[in-house]
């Protein structure tokens, strides 16, 4: 099997200003004109800078490009019924002709945004894997008729169908629990914040999980997000970078080994790092101010994704 090597990115801090809506179209229009493969959005219900809604802001993406791929890393599952995620992802792929890639996942450990969503805390896994078997048989079936811990559906029908017949899931997060869901029910995993030894070790767990549930996750269906910024140097970067660093995300070790604060180069060496343990699929997310952003993402363009995709 040819693997195809493809490099998405996601936006980093988002302009704080009235400036956010002609930064998303100038964002936009870099992606599609260059050889991005995909726009990818991050989901928070609450947070205190501005954080794009993804369903929305992919439906305007959707309008305003024709080549380029789109999705949500992740969509937050508890957050939405079932059923209207899967119309709404559904009509976003039907209208796009097939370039929504949704990915999915339970959200970060941050309670106060499930009691707003009316959703306990407890719950969002268990909601999370139920939500998924019913995403798939709404894209995939005229009629579903489903009886669950959390939802009823009596003979439901979604259309229009996704362009993508089967529609793509992917799954992600770094814990087991996210490799077992990923082996179980997803197409594929993607998790961040992991190290490259550890991104191999959960791509081996996540093939077991599937073995053990009668499935394959396809080789090429491992990908990975790794926070960037380029300067001269590694110290440099390593400035402009600090301030936009999620704090207690992981620790130092962990946090040096899997992102690429220097040189376009590091970034290749990285990414090479992370293809040695079995991805193919890439995530890759500026972490400098926003008025930064756009000219990394084009030296981004320039200097690393063509080395990749054309393979």
């Amino acid at each position: 099997m040819r693997i195809k090597y493809r490099i998405g990115v996601m936006p980093g801090p988002w302009p704080a200003g009235p400036e956010g809506p002609e930064f998303l179209w100038k964002l936009v229009a870099l992606c599609e004109e260059t050889e991005i493969d995909s726009l990818w959005l991050s989901e928070r219900l609450s947070a205190p800078l501005p954080v794009p809604e993804p369903m929305t802001t992919l439906a305007a993406v959707a309008a305003r490009t024709s080549r380029l791929k789109f999705g949500p890393s992740v969509f937050v599952t508890p957050f939405r019924t079932p059923v209207m995620a899967a119309r709404e992802i559904a009509m976003i792929d039907y209208l796009s002709g097939g370039r929504m890639l949704p990915a999915f996942g339970i959200g970060v450990e941050q309670e106060r945004e499930f009691l707003a969503a009316g959703v306990p805390f407890k719950e969002r896994g268990r909601r999370t894997d139920e939500a998924i078997a019913i995403m798939r048989r709404c894209w995939s079936e005229n009629e579903v008729t489903f009886e669950g811990e959390f939802w009823r559906l009596d003979r439901i029908t979604v259309l229009p169908k996704p362009a993508q017949q089967p529609m793509p899931l992917w799954i992600g997060g770094n814990s087991e629990a996210a490799m077992r869901r990923a082996g179980r029910l997803g197409d594929g995993w993607i998790p961040s914040f992991i190290p490259p030894a550890r991104f191999a070790a959960g791509v081996t767990q996540t093939q077991r999980f599937a073995t053990e549930a009668g499935r394959e996750v396809p080789p090429d269906h491992f990908g990975v997000l790794i926070n960037f910024c380029f300067a001269e140097d590694r110290e440099a970067a390593r400035r402009l970078a600090g301030p936009y660093i999620p704090r207690g995300r992981v620790d130092d070790v962990t946090l040096e080994a899997c992102t690429a604060f220097g040189p376009p180069a590091l970034l290749c060496e990285r990414i090479e790092e992370y293809v040695a343990g079995g991805a193919s699929k890439f995530i890759v997310r500026p972490m400098c101010a926003s008025d930064r952003m756009l000219e990394q993402l084009g030296r981004l363009a320039d200097d690393v994704v063509p080395l990749f995709h054309r393979r």
